[in-house]
């Protein structure tokens, strides 16, 4: 007996009616995207390993997949190295491509690649799937789609305020209730100065970037486990439960920075984007959190995340500002800043609240019933002058019975059924079902176009 067909854990198959409101969710993106100036691009899937390694950190670079070289992967490697098992030497030598792990790091290697050819400041977005080797749980894929928007070569703050003000469109419009959480990297430098840490910057944002996930008590373990000393881990906690407004979160980490010269510019930077969002207005939630590290090791400023409130998901959105990142493809000095929305994760929220318009379910408005040679060659005029002016529909391919035919319509959830039978075609009109409400009405080609317009 064959073995029944399946997909890798981590992965999914999208049916039609899934792809029509995967793709209400892109192009709802896309067209925010549009609206403040960003023009798309496109990478391969794969990348050479030399530009994804080492960008994520230790963590990240697990959880890239590798592909192995075409042909004999093992030249070049000796019976010795095998038995030896030396993972990350093997790796490089029957592995140089790997699937791209986000959207950022391909960006940064466009940039330099092309730097000849973009007008700076260069605002690009990309909606594209990526690849992790994680551990598959709700929320959480081993292949997904980010939708990116980047501003390369601009070190202002309005880039970050435009960019909170786009996620607080794009959720308006999905009728997603969201939180907009918002930290600087410089004040997690300056409270690792301020707590005598600054050279376990790494390891302090590592570990309290999971304090979501494991709680508090977790992250302290995880600190010790660094070597941080209970000293610094008790004068980091208040810091880690800070409670308030954002004007008030902003005046205690004033206070508590003063002498420390890097966080106190993060505070400063801070202040400006939440200034700056407030005096455009927005409907979502916009909260300082300081725990908010994001544990991608480019990140230098601005760190954005973004929570469900009404489901129990993981972040749905995140970005910030990576001042260095391009430096390490030979660009120092070209700042950048952006954002990803997580359309799975997205996808899922917008399923478990039944957040979609009712149009998004089927692309098809009218089906022409199959009468017979005749009136299928009538049907499929009238169906070409539909489509002419924008509407979709289809011709039933075979003359089938009436109620298989019907119950195609009603299994496609297809709003409107054009019987064309001899008779119509005399008098020169289309009997029109209603599928909801089983009216039916006479129409001609133009009056069909009209009400299906309306």
């Amino acid at each position: 007996m064959a073995q029944k067909p399946s997909i890798p854990k981590g992965t999914r198959d999208f049916s039609p009616v899934e792809m029509s409101r995967r793709n209400y969710i892109f192009d709802t993106i896309k067209r925010v995207f549009r609206l403040y100036g960003f023009q798309q691009i496109e990478t391969p899937a794969m990348e050479n390993l030399s530009t994804l390694m080492g960008k994520y950190g230790d963590e990240g670079d697990k959880l890239l997949f590798k592909i192995l070289n075409s042909g004999d992967f093992l030249k070049g490697v000796e019976d010795g190295e095998i038995a030896e098992r030396n993972l990350v030497k093997l790796t490089n030598k029957m592995c140089e491509k790997g699937l791209r792990y986000d959207l950022t790091v391909p960006f940064a290697r466009f940039v330099v690649q092309y730097r000849g050819q973009l007008q700076m400041p260069f605002k690009r977005y990309q909606i594209q799937p990526v690849w992790r080797a994680d551990r598959p749980q709700k929320g959480r894929y081993r292949e997904f789609y980010q939708c990116d928007a980047d501003v390369v070569g601009s070190d202002s703050l309005w880039n970050e305020i435009e960019l909170l003000s786009m996620i607080d469109m794009v959720f308006s419009e999905l009728k997603v209730r969201v939180a907009i959480k918002i930290n600087n990297r410089k004040i997690l430098s300056g409270i690792a100065e301020m707590i005598g840490a600054a050279d376990k910057i790494v390891d302090i944002t590592v570990a309290i970037d999971k304090i979501d996930k494991i709680g508090i008590e977790n992250v302290n373990e995880e600190l010790r486990s660094k070597d941080i000393s209970e000293e610094a881990i008790e004068k980091l906690r208040p810091l880690l439960e800070m409670k308030g407004s954002n004007e008030e979160k902003l005046e205690v980490l004033t206070n508590l920075l003063a002498g420390s010269e890097i966080g106190l510019k993060g505070v400063d930077e801070l202040r400006e984007v939440v200034d700056g969002i407030n005096n455009l207005g927005h409907k979502c939630e916009v909260e300082i959190d300081v725990s908010l590290a994001r544990g991608l090791n480019y990140y230098t400023g601005t760190i954005i995340e973004v929570k469900a409130l009404d489901v129990e998901i993981g972040s749905i959105t995140g970005g910030g500002r990576y001042d260095n990142l391009t430096g390490v493809f030979g660009m120092p000095g070209l700042s950048g800043v952006g954002i990803s929305f997580g359309a799975d994760r997205i996808y899922d929220v917008l399923n478990q609240l039944n957040l979609y318009p009712e149009s998004v379910s089927g692309s098809v408005k009218v089906l022409f019933v199959n009468f017979g040679e005749k009136e299928a060659r009538a049907a499929a005029v009238i169906a070409k002058d539909l489509r002419a002016a924008g509407i979709s529909c289809e011709l039933y391919p075979d003359n089938a019975k009436m109620k298989k035919q019907m119950g195609y319509a009603d299994a496609l959830a297809i709003p409107f059924v054009a019987l064309l039978g001899e008779s119509e075609i005399e008098e020169g009109v289309i009997n029109v079902k209603d599928m909801h409400t089983g009216e039916q009405v006479k129409l001609t080609t133009l009056e069909l176009i009209d009400k299906l317009k309306s």
